[in-house]
């Protein structure tokens, strides 16, 4: 399984608005990220801005050019990144993998131990 990096990282956009932050909901025609608050970010999919939980100690924090969203705390159910389709991560609990499938973490299996070297998510059967 691919690794979906516990800390994600999205290029920002440079929005300046009279309108002010976009929210959740509300329709765009740009593409990339935004932190939405310090536990979630914005992405622009289909036209309309998608908030992404980003549940991890570290939240969601913008550097530079980059947004950084910490998933590590996130959950089956949590919506993810159009970005990090097909890619995975280890549960809370390191008792099972999670892969971003059509725009939400699933739980893909059941582990006795679960873990993450480099670009790899090991999953030991129980």
């Amino acid at each position: 399984m691919r690794l979906l990096s516990a800390l994600v990282s999205f290029a920002a956009l440079s929005l300046l608005t009279a309108c002010g932050t976009p929210m959740a909901g509300e329709q765009c025609n740009v593409s990339g990220f935004l932190c939405e608050s310090a536990a979630s970010a914005l992405e622009c999919k289909v036209g309309v801005w998608t908030s992404l939980p980003c549940k991890g100690t570290n939240g969601c924090k913008r550097e530079g050019d980059v947004v950084k969203c910490d998933m590590t705390g996130n959950a089956e159910g949590d919506a993810c990144a159009s970005s990090a389709e097909g890619k995975g991560l280890c549960t809370t609990d390191k008792q099972g993998t999670l892969e971003c499938r059509d725009g939400s973490l699933k739980k893909t299996n059941s582990c006795r131990t679960c873990e993450v070297t480099g670009d790899t998510v090991t999953c030991t059967p129980p």
